[in-house]
C-alpha cells in the first residue's frame, strides 16, 4: 500500500498524501479547530506530518486528502485508514472528518464508499473498524448508511481533550474478500 494514486467521485478529487501537504492540512485543521474539537484532541500537523508520510511508505496506513472538483487547492476532508495489519487479521481502522462547510451534502459518504471500495476491491482488505463518541450523531448516521455494524460499546476508550470517552465500536467486512494469507 505504499504508492501513491487517486480516486475520482462524481463530485470529489481524492488522493493521497503528498510531502508537500502540511500548509494544506494546516489549514483545514486551523479553519475547523472549534468544529472538530469535541471529537479530537488539538495536535501539530507539523510534528504528526513525517510520521504520517512513514506509515503511508510502510503500508501501516492510507491517508487521503478529499478536494472539491470545483475547487481543487482546497481540502474539504480527511479520510485515514491506519493500524493497516496484514497477515490472519486484513484490516484496518478508519477516521475521517469535513469541513464544517461541507458537511450534510453526503460529500464524506461519497468519499468513503470510493475509499472502502478501493480498500476492498484493490487492496483486498476483509474488516475495516470505526469508532465514535455515542453523542456523534452525525458519526453513527455515516458509519451506517455506509453498512457499519454495531459491535459494542467500549468505556474510556480514548483519551480525547484531557477525558477518557466511551466509544460506539462498528466494523464492516468483505463480502469478496480473496483469501491469500498462508500461514
Amino acid at each position: 500500500m505504499t504508492e501513491n494514486f487517486t480516486i475520482e467521485t462524481p463530485r470529489l478529487f481524492i488522493r493521497t498524501l503528498q510531502p508537500n501537504d502540511p500548509s494544506l492540512i494546516e489549514e483545514f485543521e486551523r479553519k475547523n479547530r472549534l468544529h472538530f474539537s469535541p471529537w479530537q484532541t488539538p495536535f501539530s500537523v507539523v510534528q504528526a506530518f513525517p510520521h504520517w508520510l512513514k506509515e503511508i511508505h510502510d503500508g501501516s496506513a492510507m491517508r487521503l486528502l478529499a478536494f472539491d472538483k470545483t475547487s481543487p487547492s482546497t481540502v474539504l476532508g480527511l479520510c485515514n485508514f491506519t493500524q493497516i495489519f496484514r497477515g490472519a487479521f486484513q484490516a484496518c481502522y478508519l477516521g475521517y472528518r469535513i469541513d464544517q462547510e461541507y458537511e450534510g451534502q453526503g460529500l464524506m459518504f461519497e468519499a468513503l464508499k470510493a475509499c472502502i471500495h478501493t480498500l476492498f476491491y484493490e487492496k483486498n482488505l476483509h474488516r475495516i473498524m470505526a469508532n465514535y463518541m455515542p453523542h456523534n450523531t452525525r458519526s453513527a448516521k455515516l458509519l451506517d448508511h455506509l453498512g457499519f455494524e454495531k459491535e459494542g460499546y467500549a468505556k474510556s476508550y480514548l483519551l480525547i481533550n484531557q477525558h477518557w470517552e466511551d466509544h460506539v465500536l462498528t466494523s464492516l467486512t468483505n463480502p469478496h474478500y480473496k483469501a491469500a494469507f498462508t500461514s
